[in-house]
């Protein structure tokens, strides 16, 4: 809790807590919609179901030492910070089942940890090794 070690601070944080808050409103959407593509498009792909457990926590509301205002500021951050990782993990999910070959490497590009396992960018040898014989006309 950096923030508390800052002075003359209410003000700064007065002005961008409608901006820090009023983007759950978005991201409870985002959130319906991420999970309702979950929950119905991974059994079509066979891929396994992500555990939002795994990802989001929301439990530092429970400590008796904080105050209200840190105790709702914990669980903005629990929620959006976890379900933001858990989105990620989706993602991921999807990208290693339809598209798992690296971006070109840049180094102004930070790629994920799940791209390790994926193809070189350039490797069409590679490409048409794994997957050439198993192809269709469009995808």
């Amino acid at each position: 809790m950096k923030y508390i070690t800052i002075k003359h601070r209410a003000f700064r944080h007065f002005i961008t807590v409608p901006f820090i808050f009023g983007a759950v409103i978005p991201i409870a959407i985002l959130d319906l919609f991420i999970e309702i593509y979950h929950r119905i498009c991974f059994p079509f792909y066979r891929i396994p179901y992500v555990k939002r457990k795994h990802y989001v926590k929301i439990d530092r509301h429970k400590l008796s030492y904080l105050k209200t205002g840190q105790k709702i500021n914990c669980m903005y951050c629990g929620y959006v910070n976890g379900v933001i990782h858990y989105w990620s993990i989706i993602v991921a999910e999807t990208e290693k089942y339809f598209c798992s070959i690296q971006h070109e490497k840049n180094r102004d590009f930070f790629p994920p940890k799940h791209h390790i396992e994926f193809l070189e960018y350039s490797d069409m040898k590679a490409f048409e090794e794994q997957y050439a014989s198993k192809r269709t006309p469009f995808i």
